[in-house]
């Protein structure tokens, strides 16, 4: 059985009369990549504080390696929180931040970091402040992989690096992950390009866990069902239908529930197609709907 090191119950956050996170609860194992996934505003970041004891919790509670993160040491050296606007001083180069980073992560590979520096192309001399934004996003990127934190947590790693430096991240991530595995959560809007990293997905809609599932089996019990309208309608009675389009006579339903397997058969018997669902489809589909995906 996984060893879950990150254990989340009835958690909320209530800023003045706005609710950010709504007594959400969930699970995250070692050695795995989850994807923490939502919309501008559904609460990823604020949960991700709150794990990292960046922010105080209005209600619940959080337990790291078992333990409460606020002001533990032990707890807070083994994460390493890699913020999307992540700030440093004025007269901060770029050596200086990983000379930091050294001191600061127990696990940090200096080879692999300077491995990293080369492949992403970033000037040790230049001051931070004067990076380009593809460039400082490349400097968090190489602070989380190489300190090798058992809990690595990168909150839209990506932004301002162009595709050929995103998959260099992505292959990156997954070979050293491969080496040295850890616990990886990623929050970003590019699903289609991670999903291929992603092993559970846990979906957040304003405040609240619409999604906690493993990626293979969300993909294995969801699909599209096409056919003429009368006969999708039939189909799809007395099932899970997260998302319907007409496309003039013909009518797509995604249908979650039984396996995709089930569905593909009984829709054939019905005279139906079937095609696969893509996780940003998915995603899409549940976030505008607002719809729990039950399991």
């Amino acid at each position: 059985m996984s060893q879950t090191v990150i254990e989340v119950n009835n958690l909320s956050k209530v800023y003045k009369d706005f609710t950010a996170v709504d007594n959400v609860s969930f699970r995250i194992e070692a050695n795995k990549i989850y994807g923490l996934l939502g919309r501008n505003g559904a609460g990823k970041t604020t949960i991700m504080q709150m794990i990292t004891a960046q922010q105080f919790s209005t209600k619940g509670e959080i337990r790291v390696f078992g333990e409460h993160p606020y002001e533990n040491n032990k707890v807070i050296q083994q994460i390493c929180f890699i913020r999307e606007s992540q700030k440093y001083p004025d007269l901060v180069t770029v050596r200086d931040v990983m000379g930091i980073a050294s001191d600061v992560y127990p696990n940090w590979d200096a080879e692999y970091a300077k491995a990293l520096i080369e492949i992403f192309r970033l000037p040790m001399k230049r001051l931070v402040k004067r990076l380009s934004r593809g460039m400082l996003s490349a400097v968090g990127i190489i602070v989380g992989l190489a300190s090798r934190a058992p809990i690595t947590v990168f909150d839209e790693p990506y932004l301002g690096l162009d595709a050929v430096a995103r998959e260099l991240f992505y292959d990156q991530l997954i070979e050293d992950y491969t080496s040295h595995p850890r616990t990886i959560i990623l929050s970003t809007h590019l699903i289609d390009e991670v999903s291929r990293l992603l092993e559970h997905i846990i979906l957040i809609d304003e405040g609240k866990i619409l999604l906690d599932s493993d990626t293979d089996e969300l993909r294995g019990r969801t699909c599209n069902v096409i056919g003429h309208q009368s006969a999708v309608e039939s189909f799809i009675q007395g099932r899970k239908v997260i998302h319907t389009e007409s496309l003039g006579s013909m009518v797509s339903a995604t249908v979650m529930g039984k396996t995709e397997a089930e569905v593909k058969q009984e829709a054939a018997q019905a005279g139906l197609e079937t095609v696969p669902v893509s996780l940003q489809q998915l995603i899409v589909h549940l976030t505008r709907n607002g719809k729990v995906a039950s399991r």
